[in-house]
């Protein structure tokens, strides 16, 4: 007598996904506490005093481990890339459903992009040298900065819409004036470190604001 026999899919077929996620998921917080650690160590000590051992000695991980995330010390800093188009993105995916206005949501977004080098003003230098000084983290920010623009852009549209900006205004253009503003105001910010870096964003936010706003929307923050 033949038996018929079902066939089964391996035990551990239905692990092996949730394996791989969990391997991710401890790849990404590896890398984010690499990031974090260096941040903490070149805000106090400056860029040049950091070594790479530092970085993970203060991580808690072998030296090897840094090599799988990052070629150089500087590749740490651009993470930071990567962190300021979250903040883009998650502020853009919140306009539609938000009662809050645009020029609100605007300076907030201005005020979380500077969280990072607002921790010092030898971190915000570091930060800026990374960015010039190497080929790599210079067109990994390029690609974040372009990227950037776009989710700027599509929310001075929704302010466009709403009559909060001047609708005559190319909004790529506006979006790059933001981007700038913020920028460039970091730069000026760390040559001179005080006041806060909040306070010197928020006075370039007023100026920004001013220039963009529809009739009716220029009221002091």
């Amino acid at each position: 007598m033949s038996i018929s026999r079902k066939t089964r899919t391996p035990a551990s077929t239905p692990s092996q996904p949730r394996a791989a996620g969990r391997r991710q998921r401890r790849a990404a917080e590896t890398r984010m506490r690499l990031f974090r650690c260096a941040l903490a160590l070149i805000a106090e000590h400056g860029l040049l005093n950091v070594t790479i051992e530092d970085i993970t000695e203060a991580a808690d991980v072998g030296k090897g481990t840094f090599f799988n995330y990052f070629e150089t010390k500087d590749h740490v800093l651009g993470v930071m890339g990567e962190i300021q188009l979250g903040k883009l993105r998650e502020a853009a995916e919140q306009v539609p459903g938000s009662k809050q206005s645009i020029r609100a949501t605007l300076r907030r977004i201005a005020l979380c992009l500077v969280e990072e080098p607002g921790q010092s003003a030898a971190l915000a230098r570091a930060l800026i040298s990374a960015f010039l000084g190497s080929v790599s983290v210079r067109e990994i920010m390029k690609r974040n900065m372009l990227e950037g623009r776009k989710t700027v852009g599509e929310i001075v549209r929704v302010g466009q819409q709403r009559g909060e900006i001047n609708p005559r205004l190319n909004r790529e253009k506006v979006a790059m004036q933001f981007l700038q503003a913020v920028m460039g105001t970091v730069l000026l910010w760390s040559l001179h470190e005080k006041p806060s870096l909040a306070t010197w964003i928020d006075g370039s936010f007023q100026h920004f604001w001013r220039a963009i706003a529809a009739s009716g929307e220029e009221q002091e923050l």
